[in-house]
């Protein structure tokens, strides 16, 4: 009889891409650009909803936007935020679709700045993955002292629905920080993924 696999409490019980993106994804230290807009956007777009609607509507903000490029979402006219208004395969939230193209041009900013998002972000957690050592979910908060000056720096660049727990959430997703409970089978991969990073 194979051994039950323990996960964060959070990823069990909603579906399958859920889990898979707990066991996969979540707490993964990413250093791609291309992955970390992706997340910013989605991350925006997730604001005020659970992250499962969000995370089934990824293929379609894939497609809408552009495979998450942050060039091309820049350009994106009027005309473009009218049909992605129509678009039922994303969040239909003139405000959120909106902040995604500004947060691209805002993101273009930074790219040439710090000749990378990527080299920018990570100065928040200086270059490694902060490894908490929760016990339950219920110890996770909902930001953080990093979260909180890579939230005000952001604002200050223009960058829209950035607030603390969402750049926390940010955070965790692509593994700045690793909020994996210590009871968690993904906890000590993502300790060693992040020595390696």
């Amino acid at each position: 009889m194979p051994r039950k696999v323990t996960r964060c409490a959070w990823s069990e019980g909603v579906s399958l891409p859920y889990i898979e993106y707990h066991d996969k994804e979540w707490g993964v230290p990413v250093r791609d650009d291309r992955t970390q807009f992706e997340f910013l956007l989605l991350e925006g777009a997730q604001a005020g909803l659970s992250w499962s609607t969000v995370l089934h509507k990824r293929d379609g903000y894939r497609k809408a936007f552009a495979d998450f490029d942050p060039q091309k979402v820049a350009r994106f006219t009027k005309k473009r935020v009218e049909k992605l208004l129509l678009n039922p395969e994303i969040i239909r939230n003139r405000l959120k679709v909106n902040s995604a193209i500004n947060n691209a041009r805002a993101f273009l900013e930074v790219q040439e700045e710090f000749d990378g998002f990527t080299n920018y972000i990570w100065r928040f957690v200086d270059g490694k993955p902060i490894q908490n050592r929760f016990r339950a979910d219920s110890d996770i908060p909902a930001s953080s002292a990093e979260s909180d000056a890579l939230s005000k720096d952001l604002k200050k660049r223009g960058f829209k629905f950035v607030g603390t727990t969402i750049m926390y959430a940010h955070m965790q997703a692509t593994g700045l920080v690793n909020d994996h409970i210590v009871g968690c089978f993904r906890h000590k991969p993502c300790v060693t993924l992040a020595r390696k990073a």
